[in-house]
C-alpha cells in the first residue's frame, strides 16, 4: 500500500461511514464502507488495518451504547457460539475458499430478507432459540474472522425477535464489542501491518469521534419501523456486496 494523500483520505472516508453505521445500528454493517478501502488497498491489508480500528470504535461507542440497551439474555446465548466462531475463522482462515463463504452468506442473507418482505414488512416479536443463537453467533465468529462480514448471522437472529431500537442496536453493539476484541489479535499475526498501514491507522482514528456521534443522532431521529426497514435494507447491500466479491472472485 502506497502512502498518498489520497490513501489516507479514502481510508479516512472508509473508516467514517463504518463509525457512522456503528452509532447508528450497533454494527454489524461494516462491509459496507470496505469497498472503499478496497480503491486504495488489498482485502487483506484492509483486513489489518481494520482490526485495531475496531477495537478503538467499539470502546468509544460504549459511550452511547450503555449496558442498559444490552438484551442481556440474548448476549449469553450469542456470545459462546461468537468466541467459538472466531477460534474455528481462525484456524480455517488459510483453508476457507472465502469466494464461496461469501457467495452461501449473500444467498442466506437474501432469502431471509425476501421471506420477511413477502410475509408483511411489519416488526414481529418471536420467541428466542438456543439452537438459532448458537448458530446465529458461530457463523457470525466465523464470517467476521474471515472477511469481516459478522453482521448477516447477527441481524437474521436478532431482527425477528421485535426488540426495540435502542435493544437492538445497543445488543448489536456488545456483540461486535466482544467479537472486535477477540479476533484483533489474530488478524494482527495474518497480515502483520508494515509502518504505512500503521500510519494510515492512525489518521484514521480521528474520524471514530465524528463517525459514531454522526450515525447515533441519525438513530435518535428514526422511529421503531425505520430502523428496522434501515436495517433490511443494509443487510440487502451488505449481502449483495458479498454476491458480487465471491462471484467476481470465480470469475477473475
Amino acid at each position: 500500500m502506497e502512502l498518498t494523500t489520497t490513501t489516507i483520505l479514502i481510508a479516512f472516508a472508509g473508516v467514517f461511514l463504518i463509525c457512522f453505521m456503528k452509532g447508528a445500528f450497533g454494527g454489524g454493517f461494516a462491509i459496507v464502507g470496505i469497498p472503499l478501502l478496497s480503491l486504495v488497498m488489498d482485502p487483506v491489508t484492509a483486513g489489518g488495518l481494520l482490526a485495531p480500528l475496531f477495537v478503538a470504535t467499539d470502546l468509544y461507542a460504549l459511550r452511547y451504547w450503555k449496558p442498559s440497551t444490552w438484551s442481556k439474555p440474548d448476549l449469553k446465548l450469542l456470545l459462546p457460539g461468537l468466541v467459538a466462531g472466531i477460534g474455528l475463522g481462525y484456524v480455517l482462515f488459510r483453508v476457507l475458499d472465502h469466494r464461496a463463504v461469501a457467495i452461501v452468506m449473500a444467498v442466506v442473507s437474501l432469502i431471509f430478507v425476501a421471506l420477511w418482505f413477502f410475509g408483511g414488512p411489519d416488526v414481529t416479536v418471536q420467541p428466542r432459540s438456543t439452537p438459532k443463537a448458537v448458530a446465529a453467533g458461530l457463523g457470525s465468529g466465523v464470517a467476521s474472522m474471515v472477511a469481516h462480514s459478522g453482521g448477516p448471522p447477527l441481524a437474521m437472529y436478532l431482527l425477528p425477535l421485535g426488540l426495540s431500537k435502542d435493544v437492538y442496536a445497543g445488543t448489536s453493539s456488545m456483540f461486535f464489542t466482544v467479537g472486535n476484541a477477540l479476533k484483533a489479535v489474530p488478524w494482527l499475526l495474518l497480515v502483520r501491518p508494515g509502518h504505512n498501514v500503521w500510519i494510515v491507522m492512525a489518521a484514521c482514528l480521528l474520524a471514530i469521534p465524528a463517525g459514531v456521534w454522526a450515525g447515533w443522532r441519525l438513530h435518535g431521529k428514526l422511529d421503531q419501523r425505520q430502523i428496522y426497514r434501515a436495517c433490511y435494507g443494509l443487510l440487502v447491500i451488505t449481502a449483495l456486496k458479498l454476491l458480487w466479491d465471491g462471484v467476481h472472485g470465480y470469475l477473475a
